[in-house]
C-alpha cells in the first residue's frame, strides 16, 4: 500500500497513480511516464532525466530513485545501438515523489527520457513507456502488460509503447497501441527529433 502522513494520521492513498503525477507539466525534454507494477497493483511513475555537456574526462551519473548499473547499460545501449551520442555528457536521473523504480520494465521509459534530454525534443504528451532493454537493443516483453495499459489508460494517457508479443495486448477505447520491437523503434515513434 501507499500511504501519506495527514493532520489525521497516516492516511491510504487510494490513487497512487495520481500522486506521483500531481505535478506533471505536459511535454518536458527530459520526461517519460512508467507504467509499474507494485505488488499487485499498477502504478504510473514519471521518469525525468537531465543531460548536459560535462567539462570532465569522466562524465558525472547521478541517479534518484533507480538502479545506477541499470542506467550505465542503457546508456550503452542508446549509444552503440540506437546512434544517440551520449557517453560524454553528465547524466542525472530522477523519478518523481520519491518513488524507488527497480523493475527492468520501466527500461524503454528511461532510454525514451535520456534520449529526449540530449535531444531537448520532448516525448509526446500523453504517452506511457512499457518494456525492459535487451543489450542488443531489443524490446522484451515484461508480466502484466494489460493491467499496466489499463492503468495509462484510466489515468488519461491515449499512448502506450508496449514490447512487441505475439499475444498483442487488447488497446483500451481512446488508447493508441504502439508495439516495438527495439529501442530505435520506441525513440523514432516517441522523440520526433531523436
Amino acid at each position: 500500500g501507499v500511504f501519506e502522513m495527514t493532520e489525521q494520521g497516516l492516511m491510504e492513498v487510494p490513487n497512487p497513480s495520481a500522486l506521483f503525477l500531481a505535478e506533471r507539466q505536459g511535454e518536458v525534454a527530459g520526461a517519460t511516464v512508467f507504467a509499474g507494477i507494485e505488488g499487485t497493483r499498477p502504478v504510473l511513475v514519471e521518469l525525468q532525466a537531465l543531460v548536459a555537456p560535462s567539462p570532465l574526462a569522466t562524465p558525472r551519473r547521478s541517479v534518484l530513485g533507480w538502479d545506477g548499473a541499470r542506467l550505465a547499460m542503457i546508456l550503452a545501449v542508446l549509444q552503440r545501438r540506437v546512434g544517440v551520442a551520449i557517453a560524454a555528457d553528465d547524466v542525472y536521473v530522477s523519478t518523481i515523489g520519491g518513488a524507488r523504480v527497480t523493475e527492468p520494465a520501466a527500461d524503454v521509459a528511461l532510454a525514451l527520457a535520456l534520449a529526449s534530454a540530449r535531444t531537448d525534443a520532448p516525448v509526446r504528451s500523453g504517452l506511457a513507456a512499457i518494456g525492459e532493454v535487451a543489450l542488443s537493443g531489443a524490446v522484451r516483453p515484461v508480466t502484466g502488460l494489460g493491467q499496466r495499459v489499463a492503468e495509462a489508460a484510466r489515468l488519461g494517457f491515449t499512448e502506450v509503447i508496449v514490447p512487441a508479443t505475439p499475444a498483442p495486448v487488447e488497446a483500451p477505447r481512446g488508447v493508441t497501441i504502439h508495439a516495438v520491437s527495439t529501442v530505435r523503434e520506441a525513440v523514432e515513434r516517441a522523440v520526433p527529433r531523436a
